[in-house]
């Protein structure tokens, strides 16, 4: 009888406990539904700098490398094979067209000419009485075709050996300059040794290529501009000719320029980088490269609409050092924004704080 007044009293103590849990309960929920709550800690609008995008005047430029060539430059071969007795190749010197530069040894050649010039004059000689004997009939007409037949043949013979004596004075095909030797005098030569290169460089040419989208743009007479390592001057050269069509594993269309100007610093084989100018877009719509985000294979930015931050995707064009041409996806008059852009999301709230109509 005695536990029940104990029993009792532990009921009741939990009866208290249980209310009093439920009433903390009811007063959490209600705190957080009144305002001033958790729910009311809201982020402030995030203050950015934006750019007003505006038509702007730009020049369509690129850059390629490109490589000067002599005007004319070729190897100096034998026509023959035979030991060289003259050798007259001063390395680094120019030399006028048709200067002896080697000769070959053809004294074998020359007797070879002396011999059939006394063949031709017996053979004149029987040719003209062959003539005086066909007049009283002596002989028949065909003996006296075969004796004139004779007098061609020997005369044929003898411009064969002074054309081959001829082939052995080796000449410079044209005015140039001589680079190094590559023989001696007295050194066994055939037509497939180098004795020297010429080249004509008091006029050089420049060789480069374009992508294929720029060569409809490319006009005979136009000038481009071009710098080399170890100047700081920029040379310029004109469009000479290009080739006739472009190239399949290139898919670029290459280009000839006569340089203008006559410098120690230009050197055939040098390394050049090119600079174009293809034409003025006075329309096109530039904004400063860092506002582009990445985005895989696209480009996007934020636009600033309504105190919210936009995502664009855009394409791109011409690009400068601090500027970036925009083909597609912007409007002149768009707000672009240009700080913040780690922190934004899409539909952040945003605020402006510095505004730019002029790229930096």
């Amino acid at each position: 009888m005695e536990l029940k007044p104990k029993l009792f009293k532990l009921l009741l103590a939990g009866f208290i406990i249980f209310f009093l849990s439920a009433c903390g309960n009811s007063d959490k929920k209600t705190t957080t539904a009144q305002p001033g709550g958790a729910g009311a800690n809201r982020q402030p609008p995030m203050a950015v700098d934006v750019y007003i995008v505006k038509p702007t005047l730009i020049n369509q430029k690129i850059e390629v490398p490109g490589s000067l060539l002599a005007n004319e430059s070729t190897e100096i071969h034998p026509e023959i094979s035979g030991r060289l007795v003259q050798l007259n190749i001063a390395e680094g010197k120019s030399v006028p067209k048709g200067a002896l530069l080697a000769k070959i040894y053809d004294g074998d050649l020359q007797a070879q000419v002396k011999k059939l010039q006394v063949q031709l004059d017996i053979a004149k000689t029987n040719e003209e009485r062959s003539a005086q004997l066909l007049k009283i009939q002596g002989i028949s007409k065909a003996d006296y075709d075969a004796s004139q037949l004779n007098v061609n043949n020997i005369k044929a013979d003898i411009d064969i050996t002074r054309a081959n004596i001829t082939k052995t004075e080796i000449r410079a095909p044209f005015n140039g300059k001589l680079g190094l030797k590559n023989v001696s005098p007295g050194a066994f030569v055939t037509p497939s040794t180098v004795l020297a290169t010429i080249s004509q460089v008091n006029l050089l040419k420049l060789q480069f290529s374009v992508p294929e989208k720029y060569g409809a743009e490319i006009r005979k007479g136009q000038t481009v501009s071009f710098t080399v390592n170890g100047s700081i001057k920029t040379f310029a050269a004109t469009v000479m000719a290009t080739e006739t069509s472009i190239g399949e594993e290139t898919r670029s269309l290459t280009i000839r320029a006569l340089v203008r100007n006559n410098d120690p610093a230009l050197i055939p084989g040098t390394f050049a980088t090119v600079q174009m100018i293809l034409g003025n877009n006075p329309n096109a719509l530039m904004i400063p490269n860092f506002a582009v985000i990445p985005q895989g294979r696209k480009k996007q930015v934020f636009v600033y609409k309504d105190s919210k931050a936009v995502p664009m995707d855009i394409t791109t064009g011409v690009r400068d050092s601090s500027n970036v041409e925009v083909l597609t996806g912007l409007f002149p008059g768009d707000t672009v924004i240009t700080s913040g852009l780690l922190f934004l999301r899409p539909g952040s709230d945003v605020k402006m704080s510095k505004m730019k109509s002029s790229s930096p």
